[in-house]
């Protein structure tokens, strides 16, 4: 991965997805998985000129049915503390 120039630039992490829509009103994230996830994860978003946060994730849902565990291959929703938008990578920490 390469490093990013901020705060989180010595924090590694695994690819396990990215960000396919987001829903403004709700703070609401469609993260598309290339990797499982489940939740109390913390998650690592990154994109854009100044976007890069971590969170914990507390609730996940697929077809708005909340679910513990994600598969790959799943597209999952998401509260996101901040603002994203579509192509930003999602990393597992």
């Amino acid at each position: 991965m390469k490093k990013e120039k901020n705060n989180f630039q010595e924090i590694e992490g695994q690819l396990i997805g990215e960000i396919t829509h987001y829903f403004p009103k709700v703070k609401v994230a469609v993260i598309k998985l290339s990797k499982p996830l489940s939740e109390g994860d913390n998650i690592r978003i990154v994109g854009g000129e100044d976007t890069d946060f971590i969170q914990e994730v507390k609730s996940m849902e697929v077809d708005h049915q909340k679910i513990k565990k994600a598969k790959k291959g799943e597209s999952i929703g998401l509260k996101v503390n901040k603002k994203v938008r579509e192509g930003y990578k999602v990393y597992k920490i």
